[in-house]
């Protein structure tokens, strides 16, 4: 409504690719990035909401709410679990 008509589109156009992208710059510098602490295991991506300073996936059974690491659960050999990261 500002601009006539081709300037106005074409700056409708330039906001609509440039926000987003700017966005996306912006988050991803919060999170530093993918690698993050690179050669540590714990910074990056995934590794923001590690807590306790323990690297690696750990499992809860679903049956006696066990935490630990591997297939079957040792207090009651449960094999169904779900990742705790």
């Amino acid at each position: 409504m500002v601009l006539p008509f081709p300037y106005g589109l074409g700056a409708a156009l330039a906001i609509f690719i440039a926000f987003p992208l700017i966005l996306r710059k912006r988050y991803m510098s919060k999170m530093r990035g993918y690698g993050g602490e690179s050669g540590t295991g714990r910074g990056g991506f995934f590794g923001m909401g590690s807590s306790g300073g323990s690297s690696g996936v750990r499992y809860v059974c679903l049956v006696c709410n066990n935490k630990h690491k591997g297939g079957t659960c040792p207090r009651c050999g449960s094999k169904m679990q779900r990742a705790d990261f």
